[in-house]
């Protein structure tokens, strides 16, 4: 998509802080050190947090490339937090993260926003502050209104160009809930959801997609492992009938389902994968996300009524403050956000991915 059309199309982005103890606030300067076309960006926060990063920063690193905080808008979110210390969560932390978020969603609902690019949480600071969701996630669901909904984890590598697309089946649950977790219905929801957003933001009609097994080597026909036989394998069929214009494959033994997209991410150029894969558990599909695409992949929530990216990392609060955090993730997920903001309101295909 190119810049003189994105600047035609003008969205309204709001952008969270994250938790202040974690790189969210130095990532977010850094990525906004230049400007982001076709979006009006209104950061959710507080200016002074922006102020004091802005400032350690640059005493730190004169040279290094920096929004200033005085040319931002900035939606302003009263919150407990009146000293910080980087690398330090607390349950002022947590309860201003939230509170940022919490106010973006709501403003997103009204109309004010047409996407949210949230800035990493520590989930432990949200529970210290006395707010018990598994992630941001499962809160932009519930003040979204959106009964259905799934983290997709979307990259294009820099060696190819080939865009990468991972749907979760499960998220953030523990490993022995997985398997009673898993369910037909609950797989027909995450399969409608990857085929509408592969339709509806990424143009692709007539996809390819893979499907993990859940046990090793898929069961091994019933040896590793009954959930392949008794109910993932008949799944797949009838889903295949369901969606005949769609090519599903699977279940591929979780050991081998990533050989095809690492060849497509590495190269050779022109190496075969699928468009879409739907992972059944949280590490399942993310160990291979990160490892080939730890700081560019972009965690797009799909099935809610707005647009939501956010970088593919988290508060590194063991970096925090010191200027070294990279940038590149939270550009993918600004540049994203604002792609697929244009698509769903014109209809435009391919969105760009920054690489």
């Amino acid at each position: 998509m190119n810049g003189q059309h994105r600047e035609q199309e003008q969205v309204r982005l709001a952008v969270t802080l994250g938790d202040p103890a974690g790189i969210g606030p130095e990532v977010l300067l850094k990525a906004l050190s230049q400007p982001l076309p076709g979006a009006q960006v209104t950061v959710v926060g507080q200016r002074s947090l922006l102020e004091t990063t802005y400032e350690h920063l640059r005493r730190q690193h004169p040279d290094l490339p920096l929004a200033d905080p005085a040319t931002l808008a900035v939606l302003e979110v009263p919150t407990p937090l009146s000293t910080l210390t980087w690398g330090q969560e607390s349950a002022a932390t947590g309860a201003a993260s939230f509170a940022y978020l919490e106010t973006a969603i709501a403003r997103a609902v009204a109309g004010e926003f047409q996407g949210i690019v949230t800035g990493p949480i520590a989930k432990s600071a949200w529970k210290a502050a006395g707010h018990h969701y598994p992630g941001q996630t499962e809160l932009l669901a519930e003040r979204g209104g959106a009964p259905r909904y799934g983290m997709l984890f979307v990259a294009r590598s820099p060696h190819t160009g080939w865009i990468l697309r991972t749907l979760l089946a499960t998220t953030h649950i523990p490993l022995r809930q997985v398997p009673d977790a898993l369910t037909p219905e609950l797989l027909d929801q995450k399969l409608e959801l990857l085929l509408g957003c592969l339709d509806q933001d990424f143009g692709l009609k007539t996809p390819r997609i893979a499907v993990a097994g859940l046990n090793p080597h898929s069961g091994e026909q019933g040896q590793l492992g009954r959930e392949e036989v008794e109910w993932l394998g008949p799944w797949l069929e009838r889903s295949r009938q369901r969606w005949p214009h769609v090519q599903i494959e699977g279940p591929i033994p979780p050991d081998t389902l990533w050989v095809k997209p690492g060849q497509a991410w590495f190269g050779p150029a022109g190496a075969i994968a699928h468009d879409g894969y739907l992972a059944l558990y949280h590490d399942q599909g993310l160990i291979p996300v990160k490892l080939m695409a730890f700081d560019r992949a972009v965690n797009t929530s799909i099935g809610l009524p707005f647009v939501r990216t956010s970088p593919d990392h988290g508060t590194a609060f063991d970096i925090a403050g010191r200027g070294i955090a990279s940038p590149a993730s939270m550009k993918a997920a600004l540049d994203l956000a604002v792609d697929l903001c244009v698509q769903r309101r014109q209809g435009v295909s391919q969105p760009a991915i920054a690489s």
